[in-house]
């Protein structure tokens, strides 16, 4: 999942608040980008009224503390999350929306959750009120509040086993620019292939190698014993060495001199990863819930492409067995929850760890202090003058009998402790993410393989009724 900064909202030039409050809301809550509206969730708030409700809530805030700003005053604030195309369903979308939106924060402020389904990529526009529900306080953007949107958020798809951008860049760009980033070459990779054309005409020496390459428009320098090239189009050049094994210059002169053969350098291409099997929808359910006939056409088309990645899946898999595929769910969610437990406990031993290394840290700061202490026969001047030691000094000593320790343990022995438990946990970690995955699709595909069972089952009571009555 991507997501941005938080934007603060505010009246802007030539327009009042109700107008800055209420074009951003219409702009989110748009028909057509959300489904006719099905996709938009409302919290502390109805949705319908969200502009008016936050317009309201500065007021009663304003008339409970008397804090009036200017026009730099924060009406809302602004949040996007996008997700990965085809990975997510746009309920579940606006379902981890509601879930991130109330965690950060902690459900103090009534919002707005809407879910565009109009790119190829699902997204939420999250919008909260800068003032809380008890107007009496309102919310303050912090420094490095974008690299506390982007943890909550990955935390959650990591939950809900979803993709995270592993290495983001520390200035983002929107995700059509950053998919449109994909598609096109860079200047190192046409640098490349320009360099593999001049080379299948197989030219005599490097002279005549660089000659080909000004031939096709490629500017060449040369600063200090570093080459320089640079494609029309481009506004910096970029150092031959740069460009990666097989391209450098004694990789080029060994070709050229016949002593290895050049090998043209394949783009890799990200694999579409194939779709995953998610949980059947309960048609009845929601149409008792209040859904229309839209909901209803669109689940129906949901359950059917399920049911052929249901069947799939366990094709794939070889668990067309009802008994071992009941067997194979059983066996990944063990492994998941020992997984887990073993993440837990290191995570348990690591922060008492921490505690301990501290406490240890501070005695033997304060050990002098307190035999002083001790031998001034507990004397309330002395403990007034070195109160601070004195209290540092009983709280190790109250750490050490609550953790059990005897006898104090080495520092370079905690510490090597510490980083053997933090290796077993990343390695763990990183099996906790895939069995968490593969626990999901078999218990999906099995709960899917009881609900066709179960409707089944219902048909074929209901033709025996029907027999029966005839």
């Amino acid at each position: 999942m991507a997501t941005t900064r938080i934007m603060p909202l505010h009246t802007g030039k030539g327009r009042t608040e109700s107008k800055a409050v209420s074009d951003i809301i219409d702009y989110v809550e748009n028909p057509q980008k959300t489904d006719n509206g099905r996709l938009i969730t409302g919290y502390g708030c109805d949705s319908r009224t969200a502009d008016a409700e936050f317009l309201l809530a500065k007021r009663q805030y304003i008339a409970a503390t008397g804090r009036i700003r200017g026009a730099d005053d924060v009406i809302a604030y602004h949040v996007r999350q996008s997700f990965k195309p085809g990975e997510i369903t746009p309920e579940e979308a606006n379902r981890l929306g509601v879930e991130f939106a109330k965690r950060f924060t902690k459900g103090r402020h009534a919002f707005v959750v809407c879910t565009h389904i109009d790119k190829s990529h699902v997204h939420n526009h999250i919008i909260w009120s800068a003032v809380n529900l008890d107007c009496d306080r309102k919310f303050r953007n912090f420094w490095g509040s974008t690299r506390a949107v982007r943890r909550l958020s990955d935390t959650i798809c990591i939950e809900n086993g979803l993709s995270i951008v592993e290495n983001p860049k520390p200035h983002g760009k929107s995700y059509n620019k950053w998919l449109g980033d994909q598609a096109k070459p860079s200047h190192r990779e046409l640098l490349r292939l320009a360099i593999d054309q001049a080379l299948a005409q197989k030219p005599a020496d490097l002279d005549v190698l660089f000659q080909l390459l000004r031939e096709d428009g490629c500017e060449v320098s040369k600063r200090g014993k570093s080459y320089r090239l640079k494609l029309p189009g481009w506004d910096r050049a970029a150092r031959l060495d740069s460009l990666g094994a097989g391209y450098t210059l004694d990789d080029l002169l060994a070709v050229l001199s016949g002593q290895k053969e050049h090998t043209p350098r394949k783009k890799t291409t990200a694999q579409a990863e194939p779709p995953k099997v998610n949980l059947l929808v309960d048609i009845q359910a929601k149409l008792q819930a209040g859904k229309g006939a839209g909901y209803v056409r669109w689940a129906k088309v949901f359950n059917l492409k399920q049911m052929a990645r249901t069947m799939n899946f366990l094709t794939e898999h070889n668990l067309l067995e009802y008994a071992e595929l009941a067997d194979k769910a059983a066996a990944a969610t063990a492994h998941h929850n020992e997984l887990s437990a073993q993440i837990k406990a290191a995570e348990k031993r690591m922060a008492e760890i921490a505690v301990l290394r501290t406490h240890i840290v501070n005695y033997a700061k304060t050990r002098e202090v307190y035999v002083a202490y001790r031998k001034a026969g507990y004397s309330a001047k002395f403990r007034q003058e070195h109160e601070s030691e004195i209290l540092l000094h009983r709280a190790a000593k109250d750490s050490f009998d609550n953790l059990g320790v005897k006898k104090l343990p080495k520092m370079k022995e905690l510490q090597a402790e510490y980083a053997k438990l933090l290796e077993e946990k990343k390695k763990n970690y990183a099996e906790y993410r895939h069995s968490r995955e593969e626990m999901r699709e078999l218990l999906a595909a099995k709960a899917n393989v009881d609900r066709i069972l179960n409707m089944e089952a219902e048909h074929d009571a209901e033709k025996e009724k029907d027999h029966g009555q005839r």
